[in-house]
Order: C-alpha cells, then sequence, then structure tokens
C-alpha cells in the first residue's frame, strides 16, 4: 500500500468506527472527500491485482468502508446538472427538426462522483457507473450497460448493450465483480456476487454469472463452482454460451425440465480473434 493510501486509511477509518456520530462533522466530510477524489483519480480502488491472493485480487476493505461513510454523512440537497458529453468531431449529434417527422426521446449517462475512468474510455446513452468503479483505458460502456459500486473493469473490456456488471460494496469484505483486460460482454449479460472473469474471455449474448451458478466447461471437462471463499472463476480465454442442463429427478424429470446453465463450448482462437476485429474500429 502507498503511502498515500495509508494516510487516506488512517483518516477514513476512525469516522467508520465512530457511526452516526460522524454524521455533520466537517473533518469526516474533508476525510471523505479526500477518498472519493483519490478513487477518481485512480489513486486507490475498492479491489487491485494481488499475485499473492489466491484469486489474484485482493479487496480493499478500507475503501468501501469510506465509500459507505459518504453515504453515511450525505445530506439530501437539490442538484442541478449541466449535460456534457466529449465525442469524435466527425461524428456530431444530428440537429432534427419536427417537420422532419422524427421523434427523438431524450436520454443521458451519468458516472457517479468516486468511480475512475481512464483516459480513452467510451460511454453510449443512456449508461451508468457507479461509485467506487474502476473503468480502465480502451473499454466501451454500450447503451443500457450498467457498472455496479466497486466493480473492477480492465483495460480494452466490452460491455455491449444491456449488459449488467453488479457490484459488491457491502459485505466490505466481499469480492466485487471483476472483467479482466480484453473481456467482451455480449448484450443483455449479467455477471454479478463476486465474479471474476479472467482476461480476453468472452461471454455471449445472454449468459448470466453468479455466484450459485455452475459453469459446466465441456472443453476440459469440468464444472466451474463458487466455494465459500472462492468467488467463480471464469478461465482466461473462455468463450461462455448460454446452455441448459436437464433436471434429473422429481416432477422436473417427469416432465422433461431443463435448467438454464452457462456452458464453456470453446477457447479463444484465430476465428474468435477476427470476429472481434470491428471493437477497435468502434473507437
Amino acid at each position: 500500500m502507498s503511502d498515500q493510501s495509508e494516510a487516506l486509511k488512517a483518516r477514513i477509518e476512525p469516522y467508520v468506527a465512530a457511526g452516526g456520530s460522524a454524521v455533520g462533522d466537517r473533518a469526516a466530510m474533508e476525510a471523505f472527500l479526500a477518498l472519493r477524489l483519490a478513487l477518481e483519480a485512480g489513486v486507490v480502488r475498492a479491489a487491485e491485482p494481488d499475485p499473492a491472493s489466491p484469486t489474484g485480487w485482493r479487496v480493499n476493505a478500507w475503501v468501501k468502508q469510506g465509500i459507505l461513510l459518504g453515504f453515511r454523512i450525505g445530506q439530501l440537497r437539490s442538484l442541478d446538472y449541466g449535460l456534457s458529453f466529449v465525442d469524435k468531431d466527425t461524428y456530431p449529434a444530428r440537429r432534427l427538426n419536427p417537420d422532419q417527422g422524427i421523434r427523438l426521446v431524450p436520454g443521458g449517462s451519468s458516472v457517479r462522483a468516486g468511480a475512475y475512468l481512464a483516459r480513452g474510455v467510451v460511454m453510449m446513452p443512456p449508461s451508468y457507473v457507479n461509485v467506487g468503479a474502476w473503468v480502465d483505458e480502451g473499454s466501451m460502456i454500450d447503451s443500457h450497460a450498467l457498472v455496479g459500486s466497486c466493480a473492477q473493469i480492465g483495460k480494452r473490456v466490452h460491455l455491449s448493450a444491456a449488459a449488467q456488471v453488479g457490484g459488491v460494496l457491502e459485505p466490505v469484505n466481499a469480492n466485487p465483480v471483476i472483467l479482466e483486460d480484453d473481456v467482451l460482454v455480449g448484450g443483455n449479460c449479467g455477471v454479478f456476487e463476486g465474479c471474476i472473469v479472467r482476461r480476453k474471455a468472452v461471454l455471449a449474448a445472454g449468459v448470466i454469472l453468479t455466484r450459485g451458478t455452475p459453469v459446466y466447461d465441456v472443453v476440459r471437462g469440468e464444472v466451474l463452482r463458487a466455494t465459500a471463499d472462492r468467488p467463480l472463476l471464469i478461465p482466461e480465454g473462455a468463450v461462455v454460451v448460454p446452455g441448459a442442463r436437464a433436471v434429473s429427478k422429481g416432477h422436473a424429470k417427469d416432465w422433461g425440465l431443463s435448467l438454464y446453465t452457462p456452458v464453456i463450448a470453446k477457447y479463444r482462437d484465430e476465428k474468435t480473434e477476427l470476429s472481434l476485429a470491428l471493437e477497435d474500429l468502434l473507437r
């Protein structure tokens, strides 16, 4: 941990321990605002790579506690935000008028204070990044996509339309959802409850990953599950598609029912790389 992180931790922890008495304390607010600025600058993060950890990641519980401190000491206020966008000058917004007979419904995107977005990140409206999240260089957050609180998004990740990356703010020592570098998340996917998706993995449209979801790797002949002390881990380069498994007992068996399950159908190869080659052209 850097000296700056240690100093922030030492400032935050007494106000976390103070509970409700921190409300209205100017010094508590100043400590929280220092943490929020550090989160936005990428100086500290809710979870970070750690080669010594079994998962390769370490959760910084004190950072999560500091984020929760902000909710505790915050007051309800009327907030008036202007709209601000940054995009390529070759693709400005079209100017429409009623005579064209086109109905354009307003939409918008938002990044909450205390989230980190690296240079080169692209957000398409409407999308949302919550407090404590980390989104690294060159990643794209597509329309209707969500990056939840404390989620960690690596470099060159593409969250396709309506992808949901759940955050894990509480409990503070729990692993947040982590997508490592070069992960592709298809449309209408959901990654929740602290799952870790290793670099270059591909989640096909409609894949849902939770802590209780078994993932069937038909390539390696394994069934991947979370344990009491380990989140669900999707291997590097895995291509995960929606699948089903037959129910083996009871009325469900008699009725021929199946349950949803993700399936690792293959690992990334040259054909997969070619199908993803257009990603760079969109930036």
